[in-house]
């Protein structure tokens, strides 16, 4: 997993409240246990018609959106059932982060587990990020972990919570596997007093 230290990009908009896992990955995609081309599937139902055309006016077919790794999303992302395959294809699509004022549990555990930070600003500062992107559609925003702080083009700065295990990991780049591994010469002294 790569590590996470300090995000700066542009971001997406998706002003949309309770964003639940079968519309970021709609259930037909599940089948697989492969992370690889999920991007396809990121929100399939609300970016492609019918016909599999993209729909225009849906924010990840934005001109802009292609290299954003910041999801500016509504509140209460991730809701519904606990499917890993959603934060699979967030990550597919390119996205390091989500920024919204809550998160489902399970999704939040899913994403840290992944290598994709949950970002859970307070009301004031969310809306503040919806208006100056509203206004700039090139808004380019800075996430640092070590500080757990947003900073925004204007100075100004947003806090945000995150657990200070998922914090160390995601910092180093492990998931939980790769994490007990960091320590095996810890276990095998251990293991040897113990033998």
């Amino acid at each position: 997993m790569a590590a996470f230290t300090r995000l700066v990009s542009r971001v997406v908009p998706l002003k949309v409240r309770d964003i639940d896992t079968d519309q970021i990955i709609p259930a037909r995609f599940l089948k697989t246990i492969d992370k690889q081309g999920l991007s396809e599937a990121l929100f399939a139902d609300w970016r492609f018609g019918a016909d599999g055309a993209p729909i225009a006016s849906f924010a990840l077919n934005a001109p802009d959106a292609p290299g954003a790794q910041i999801l500016l999303a509504g509140d209460n992302f991730g809701c519904g059932s606990s499917r890993e395959h959603a934060v699979w294809a967030i990550t597919a699509g390119g996205f390091r982060a989500v920024i919204s004022t809550s998160f489902a549990d399970i999704f939040s555990t899913n994403a840290l587990k992944n290598g994709l930070l949950p970002v859970a600003l307070d009301v004031a500062a969310h809306e503040k990020l919806f208006a100056l992107r509203a206004a700039d559609a090139a808004l380019t925003l800075t996430v640092d972990l070590a500080s757990q702080l947003v900073f925004l083009p204007d100075g100004s700065k947003a806090s945000f919570p995150i657990d200070p295990f998922s914090k160390h990991c995601l910092l180093n780049g492990l998931d939980e596997l790769g994490y007990l591994l960091s320590l095996e010469e810890r276990i095998a002294a251990h293991e040897s007093r113990h033998a």
